[in-house]
């Protein structure tokens, strides 16, 4: 392959795959096959990515521009060896909702531009020095706590929006668990955005939607672009999502190494700091955070294609559709109601992926350490604790963040010292038969 990934060789006949068989990352189908499927990513990523900067109240079209350039680059630094959409990252929804309170959208882009900076950085000594540190700094008792978190920090904004409209968000959210749990395939992975469109459909009905501004909207023209603005108060809110975004990275590539048969450690570097970059240039601009999308891993289990030229597609299917300021009107037409029902789904989805770190694991939470770090800092993130140190505000996902990593550290330290409870990596075993 080419430095940038982009020779690829035509898999088979270029039109079937034979049983038992995958399109390898640095292979690709006929174009119009290739085509075809870079389309089903953008189809794929597309409910959740909007979701982010309609939450948080940031262009869609902006968020999708840096999408796709976040997308294209990333392909390029890991030279076309991890197959990978970077969408909209759900762990920067609560920090951008609580700084926006304080310092508007110009300072919540600001944390943004830190997360991708300091994400880059540990990408840079990852890609030096491997994850080892990281899986020692953050074992699963820890990780999964803070992926936990994340999620149910947001319940109470799911629950204002869900109220405002509570039809159209029951609707919204039946449909997408009816159709995940009805249909198999692409249909069943794309559950989200049918439920999305269905809420869309009786929001109209109902006079839910304001269609004014689509209108005026040009059907071409650039995305709205807004420059960041620094705070130091807002670092508390946005470092813990770092954590969670290397964890983010480094399980796709895991996944995706799994799926294909290959070795792709070495590249698990490149791809933090890819995300890093990507997260940087959309906080500079106006964009969400990225991050590393499973719906798309689901699109690769389904097709057995894991080409990245579809995802170079992808990439620039998402560059076009953003010049569309009429459609990023449309985007942000989708009224709270169908919000209210997605992110119920959403943000609990979110905190139940901590929990499967957990079992994936085999967390024993017969070991106080593991119990106490959870519960301690579970409670501290759902209900939202503050803490003013100066201009510093540390909020429940930060606090908790921080409890999780200081009560597991700390609590390991000083029974390993004293003797007194075994390794909370290492289940508890039963005591010998007398």
């Amino acid at each position: 392959m080419s430095l940038l990934g982009t020779k690829w060789t035509v898999h088979g006949d270029g039109r079937t795959i034979k049983p038992g068989q995958v399109v390898s990352p640095d292979e690709r189908l006929s174009w119009p096959r290739t085509v075809g499927i870079g389309l089903q990513h953008v189809v794929a990523m597309f409910g959740a990515t909007f979701l982010v900067p309609l939450l948080t109240h940031m262009p869609p079209a902006t968020t999708l521009f840096f999408s796709g350039i976040g997308t294209l680059f990333f392909l390029v630094l890991t030279r076309g060896r991890v197959p990978s959409y970077l969408g909209s990252s759900f762990a920067f929804i609560a920090p951008i909702l609580a700084s926006q309170q304080q310092f508007g959208v110009a300072g919540a882009l600001g944390g943004v531009v830190v997360a991708g900076v300091t994400l880059a950085v540990l990408g840079l000594v990852v890609q030096k020095f491997g994850a080892t540190w990281i899986n020692r700094l953050m074992p699963a008792p820890v990780t999964g706590t803070i992926v936990a978190l994340i999620g149910l920090n947001l319940a109470p904004s799911a629950k204002s929006n869900f109220e405002k409209a509570p039809v159209t968000a029951i609707t919204t959210l039946l449909v997408i668990i009816l159709v995940s749990v009805l249909f198999r395939g692409i249909l069943g992975r794309l559950a989200i955005l049918v439920g999305v469109v269905a809420g869309y459909l009786v929001a109209v009905l109902r006079g839910e939607v304001d269609f004014s501004k689509l209108h005026e909207a040009a059907w071409i023209g650039l995305p709205h672009f807004q420059t960041p603005v620094f705070h130091f108060a807002v670092l508390g809110l946005f470092i813990p999502v770092v954590l969670v975004l290397v964890a983010e990275n480094i399980g796709h590539v895991k996944s995706v190494a799994l799926m294909t048969g290959e070795d792709l450690d070495p590249y698990a570097g490149r791809a933090i700091i890819a995300d890093g970059v990507a997260t940087t240039l959309a906080g500079l601009g106006g964009g969400s955070g990225t991050t590393t999308y499973a719906e798309n891993i689901g699109v690769m289990a389904a097709t057995k294609v894991y080409s990245t030229a579809a995802y170079y597609v992808a990439g620039a299917a998402a560059l076009l559709l953003s010049f569309s300021p009429k459609f990023g009107e449309l985007i942000a037409t989708v009224p709270v109601g169908v919000l209210g029902g997605a992110a119920t789904l959403l943000y609990g989805m979110i905190g139940v992926l901590g929990v499967r770190i957990w079992v994936q694991n085999k967390v024993d939470f017969s070991n106080n350490i593991n119990l106490t770090t959870a519960a301690v800092a579970l409670i501290i993130g759902v209900a939202d604790f503050t803490w003013n140190a100066g201009q510093l505000q540390f909020a429940g996902i930060a606090l908790g963040t921080g409890a999780a990593l200081a009560v597991y550290h700390s609590m390991h330290a000083l029974a390993k010292w004293r003797g007194t409870a075994g390794d909370p990596l290492e289940p508890e075993k039963e005591p010998a038969p007398h």
